[in-house]
């Protein structure tokens, strides 16, 4: 019995998507979810653009993971995953102007106020420790 490509795909991916949910990052998986939850979120958001590249596997989502061992973080966290849940991130891009789609990225927000964003190309240049270190000082300086 031959594996349909999608069902692959989704195998191939879901552990991409368990490294944000088993430390706690919910997944908004439709526009309707984003919309539910980002500008709705009284105090700090944290908003993980995922994504399969290489980058993400290697920088964004272990800094994120070591950011998040932090005593002060934000008070929600969120994922969407661009290129698989694509109307989710498309709605979840629309607060991230002036910002171009970057995926990879990361993005802090303060009473739905977008405060900080880390595009892709400050993610593909920096170790998981660089990524974790700025989180937390945006935590430092947002989230107390």
């Amino acid at each position: 019995m031959s594996m349909s490509f999608e069902s692959y795909m989704k195998d191939m991916i879901q552990p991409m998507r368990d490294e944000l949910t088993r430390i706690g990052i919910t997944e908004l998986r439709t526009p309707e979810e984003v919309e539910d939850h980002l500008p709705n979120a009284k105090g700090t958001a944290l908003l993980v653009i995922n994504s399969v590249c290489g980058c993400a596997a290697g920088q964004c989502r272990p800094g994120v993971a070591r950011a998040l061992q932090n005593e002060v973080k934000p008070d929600h966290l969120f994922t969407v995953f661009a290129g698989q849940d694509k109307e989710a991130t498309a709605k979840a891009r629309e607060y991230l102007a002036p910002y171009p789609p970057s995926s990879p990225s990361i993005a802090l927000f303060k009473d739905g106020e977008l405060v900080h964003f880390i595009q892709r190309h400050q993610i593909e240049d920096r170790s998981a420790e660089m990524i974790a270190s700025d989180l937390i000082n945006a935590f430092q300086q947002y989230c107390k």
